[in-house]
């Protein structure tokens, strides 16, 4: 076995700078719920080791990208300089970012499906959840939550095939570049 120095510094840079330059993808034009957001907050979960990393680069990158569309691309939809929108949203990240720590401890395809797809249903489940608590669309009532629902199907397929693509290219693009500069990796204890 070659032995390999683990460089912490270049590590955090290159896994910030991924998940930086999929949140600049929402701000291209994409077909409806096709966005990296699960995808960022699965991969900061699975790579980052310190906790708060997980959620601050993350969240953060998925707030300013947030900034720039609320304030430029859906600017006529809000009254003034909006700092913070759709808390739905941001819930079921920070949700995701729990449910990639548990699911990937050890990185896997297998399990990069499973909670990317389960990733796909509990952002279905807050986001939709979130546009009936606002109210003024659908009725405050069981009925109204199931026609919220019912109302997201056809953007669910969307969601769930951008979780996969966006799942794919991050984590692929961070093991092949792992693979090719070992100083990337982790410094394995005890190996």
């Amino acid at each position: 076995m070659t032995k390999h120095t683990s460089n912490p510094t270049l590590r955090f840079a290159l896994l910030a700078g991924l998940i930086l330059f999929a949140a600049i993808t929402r701000i291209l034009p994409h077909p409806n719920n096709v966005t990296p957001v699960s995808s960022m907050a699965l991969f900061g979960a699975a790579y980052f080791g310190r906790k708060y990393l997980a959620f601050l680069v993350p969240l953060l990158a998925l707030w300013l990208s947030n900034l720039f569309l609320d304030n430029v691309v859906y600017s006529a939809y809000y009254d003034g300089f909006t700092w913070f929108s759709q808390p739905a949203v941001f819930v079921s990240f920070l949700l995701i970012i729990g449910l990639g720590w548990l699911a990937l401890k050890k990185v896997s395809p297998l399990r990069l499906i499973g909670a990317s797809l389960s990733a796909s249903l509990l952002f279905f489940l807050v986001s939709n959840f979130g546009v009936w608590l606002q109210g003024g669309m659908y009725p405050q009532s069981f009925s109204g939550l199931m026609m919220c629902y019912a109302a997201g199907l056809p953007f669910f397929r969307n969601t769930v095939l951008g979780d996969l693509f966006f799942v794919s290219v991050l984590f692929g693009a961070f093991e092949w570049v792992q693979y090719r500069y070992p100083a990337l990796r982790k410094q394995q204890i005890g190996a």
